[in-house]
């Protein structure tokens, strides 16, 4: 499964070409396609902000994908790799985190342009 970041979800719908053409492979392997709650809510809130045909573009794109819901353990781990990665001296935002949880509880790649992921132990990303 692929865990879909707010990056991806907003560069294919701003038509960026490698977004665009790593989402028709995926689609065209039959890959299962996910999104975090978080990852949605980051993403809509653009979408609603400029509404019509982007939010209706929008909308229709987070109909394809499974959503992620945050339970109680993912929101725990979220918080485990937090204080993990300040310790370490590498602060990750809330949002990121529990994305990044939500991730790796589903055992999914999660697929983003942002680099903030990669200070996440054991976490599998994917670029683009």
């Amino acid at each position: 499964m692929k865990c879909l970041d707010s990056t991806f979800c907003i560069d294919l719908a701003n038509g960026v070409p490698e977004a665009r053409a790593r989402a028709e492979q995926l689609v065209s392997a039959g890959e299962r396609l996910a999104i975090a709650a978080p990852a949605l809510t980051e993403f809509l809130v653009g979408a609603f902000h400029k509404g019509g045909q982007r939010l209706s573009q929008a909308l229709e794109l987070v109909a394809q994908l499974e959503i992620l819901d945050v339970s109680e353990p993912i929101a725990i781990d979220a918080a485990r790799i937090g204080a993990e990665c300040a310790r370490r001296g590498e602060p990750v935002g809330t949002i990121d985190l529990l994305i990044a949880a939500t991730a790796k509880h589903h055992h999914a790649h999660l697929l983003t342009r942002d680099r903030d992921f990669s200070v996440v132990p054991n976490l599998t990303l994917e670029t683009y």
